[in-house]
């Protein structure tokens, strides 16, 4: 059964587990468990999702529950507006307090909506706060330890893996990020830790509802297997 967070006559909004597709794919033909089709089967009645999660990604995730509703929440989720979005991710690296990733991105190839524009640069900003830093006893090339953090990640626009594609870009990949990540070290990081995963959790959602017009924050505390990071202990920011 997949977590319910919220639920009324137009929309519902589940807890995604890490590895759980959205909805079918070609980009992963062999799976055959989507959270479109197990919240359908679990209220009995047709959902539409209202955004993407990446496979690995956990958290909040929107579904509406009639057409108009999942067009009006389609509009809203592709401009931005009225929409403000959290996560939590554990990075490699310490990077700076605060700061904004304003780096634009292509969109990807295999976009389905991106045929006739593959190579069109969009713009992408990210905002970020470093909340804990750790050191870990994990080899990193020339290095004996592993410096990571976990940061909050808010995202002023919704590029398809903005998240992971700016964190690379600033020098920090996501831990667990097989694309954008050194594989040996998120090996090495898994194995530590006991946990292998992405490290990215959308934690909360806030928008204004689409048929209503009230303002609706829907969160979704990270995972009981985000603990093992504070059994790792954390360093004290500078």
């Amino acid at each position: 059964m997949l977590p319910i967070l919220y639920q009324d006559a137009h929309l519902i909004a589940i807890d995604k587990p890490a590895g759980l597709l959205v909805h079918r794919t070609g980009l992963d033909a062999a799976e055959t468990r989507f959270a479109v089709q197990l919240l359908r089967e679990q209220i009995g009645r047709p959902v539409w999702p209202a955004h993407r999660l990446d496979k690995g990604t956990s958290g909040v995730l929107l579904f509406a529950l009639d057409r108009d509703t999942a067009s009006a929440l389609g509009q809203a989720f592709e401009h931005g507006g009225q929409l403000d979005k959290t996560y939590l991710a554990m990075v490699r690296g310490w990077p700076d307090e605060a700061g904004l990733i304003d780096h634009p991105l292509k969109r990807l190839p295999d976009d389905a909506r991106a045929t006739a524009r593959a190579l069109e640069v969009q713009p992408a900003r990210t905002r970020y706060r470093t909340l804990a830093r750790h050191t870990l006893p994990v080899p990193h090339g020339a290095f004996a330890a592993t410096r990571c953090a976990l940061l909050e990640l808010r995202p002023d626009t919704g590029r398809r893996h903005q998240l992971r594609r700016h964190c690379k870009h600033i020098a920090h990949p996501i831990i667990g990020d097989a694309t954008h990540g050194k594989g040996p070290l998120n090996r090495a990081l898994a194995d530590w830790l006991g946990v292998r995963r992405l490290w990215l959790h959308a934690a909360e959602l806030a928008l204004t509802h689409p048929v209503s017009g009230q303002p609706l924050r829907i969160t979704a505390p990270p995972g009981d297997e985000w603990a093992c990071w504070g059994q790792a202990g954390a360093e004290p920011r500078p």
